[in-house]
């Protein structure tokens, strides 16, 4: 499929909160290999986070903002007899993830005219409120999945 990477077995745990999808979410963040800006972009996200929810611990709402992006199923092109369908499958656990943060990435670099972090904080906020762009994303591929369902009989 994809190209493999042993970045799984390598991920060391983000320095201040000590979780490795906020770790896994910084290299994604990261640009030209510039992993202290992207740190520092995403810790000023999360204490923008603070500010707006007080009472949650910001790297709380994070971890469930993309659990909230994750989607369950999404459709895959099947080939059968010349005609493609669009197929509804099952996403497993390591494609969740980077699909949910890819989204959420994808949510904040259309954003223009805003510093990153603020961007991110507000995208991180939306999506802990099941709402924003990534939101809508997830619910574009499970309306997909659904319209689909006639065909889920090719999935094998």
């Amino acid at each position: 499929m994809g190209r493999i990477t042993a970045s799984r077995k390598q991920m060391k745990p983000d320095p201040i909160y000590g979780s490795l999808l906020a770790s896994k979410f910084i290299n994604c963040l990261m640009h030209d290999g510039k992993k202290s800006t992207a740190q520092r972009v995403f810790y000023d996200a999360l204490d923008l986070v603070k500010e707006r929810l007080p009472d949650v611990e910001p790297i709380e709402v994070f971890t469930q903002a993309l659990e909230n992006v994750k989607p369950a199923i999404e459709v895959r092109s099947k080939r059968v007899g010349g005609a493609a369908y669009q197929v509804p499958m099952q996403v497993n656990r390591t494609r969740q993830q980077s699909l949910a943060i890819r989204w959420v990435l994808m949510a904040i670099r259309d954003k223009k005219g805003r510093p990153t972090h603020m961007k991110l904080a507000d995208e991180l906020v939306q999506a802990y409120n099941r709402e924003g762009t990534a939101m809508t994303r997830r619910e574009n591929v499970h309306r997909m999945a659904d319209a689909n369902k006639a065909f889920a009989h090719f999935a094998w």
